[in-house]
């Protein structure tokens, strides 16, 4: 009989835990091994979160800033020497399920750092599915560990502090930015586009059914708004105002570049704008939305769509016709 998942993982988490930054620094290689490994055997999410306990405090105790880029860069890295995309998740779910459950326990002096670490790790995912040409199933495992119970971006998850959050929404298009900005200079062929609809649909969901005003603030101010108005701004006749410059400045410009719609793969940047101003119109329909939202985002849909009209001075109906 096969021995179960948890025999056959190997003790790595007080090793990765340990006050000794050599013994700290052979488990993450050994980590990383055995994480890496085609034959290993499946970890369930209990063997996980116990795994991830010991790099959380592994991470905990790097002390030294160039230190702590590295080993942030290494674990984040992880999730793309794994083989099989399914593993992968299950690590990335580790994270999260780790992230939520301990930043409360976070001390002042350690944030910046752990900031820091989802960084990378939101980098990371973005470049782990743009490996798998952004398909859809990979996309709905990925926005399901964010949105889900226990998941940073769950609405209905009172866990989930407000700060992680916003961190999440401040870092969000900054990545993918970097990711797309990254893959454009290569050389060879070019990548297929990231899919925008479903990459900003776990915020809509947070949009749509969060009780806090604050958080649905954040996330309009660093998602949503400069999303749209990046779209809007590309090949605008008028430069944009000194306030839209300020709010998008270069941050987001290769997102606008090398995204598309889902459904279509449509990548003109008039076609995505009223696309993800549907979007915005479905989230606010939804049965589950909470009224005050909804109201605010009929609001933000109607005051976008009389502002982009189409070039012809023709408004699209919200069905995109």
């Amino acid at each position: 009989m096969a021995s179960s998942s948890a025999s056959q993982t190997p003790p790595l988490a007080k090793y990765l835990a340990s006050t000794e930054k050599k013994t700290r620094d052979k488990a993450v290689k050994n980590l990383t091994a055995f994480l890496s490994d085609p034959d290993r055997p499946h970890i369930s999410n209990h063997e996980m979160d116990k795994l991830w306990k010991g790099i959380f405090y592994c991470f905990w105790m790097s002390d030294k800033a160039l230190v702590q880029q590295a080993l942030a860069s290494e674990l984040a890295n992880i999730l793309l020497s794994i083989d099989h995309n399914s593993a992968s998740f299950e690590f990335l779910g580790g994270f999260w399920r780790t992230i939520v459950r301990e930043w409360e326990g976070i001390d002042r002096l350690r944030m910046d750092k752990y900031y820091m670490l989802i960084r990378r790790f939101v980098n990371a995912s973005f470049r782990l599915l743009m490996r798998y040409d952004w398909d859809s199933d990979s996309f709905q495992t990925y926005n399901d560990i964010l949105t889900t119970k226990g998941g940073p971006l769950c609405p209905d998850d009172n866990r989930v502090p407000m700060s992680l959050k916003y961190h999440l929404g401040d870092v969000y298009l900054e990545e993918l930015n970097k990711v797309l900005t990254w893959d454009s200079e290569a050389d060879g062929e070019s990548p297929p586009r990231a899919p925008l609809d479903t990459l900003i649909a776990p915020f809509l969901t947070l949009l749509a059914r969060t009780p806090s005003n604050h958080t649905f603030d954040r996330v309009m101010s660093t998602v949503l708004e400069p999303l749209i108005q990046s779209l809007a701004a590309v090949g605008s006749a008028e430069p944009p105002s000194k306030k839209r410059r300020r709010l998008l400045g270069n941050e987001i410009s290769f997102v606008a570049d090398n995204s598309c719609i889902s459904n279509s793969r449509t990548a003109d940047r008039s076609s995505m704008l009223q696309a993800l101003l549907k979007q915005v119109f479905s989230a606010a329909s939804e049965q589950d939305t909470r009224d005050s939202n909804r109201r605010r985002l009929y609001k933000f849909w109607k005051s976008n769509l009389e502002d982009h009209d189409d070039d012809d001075g023709t408004r699209r109906d919200v069905d995109g016709s």
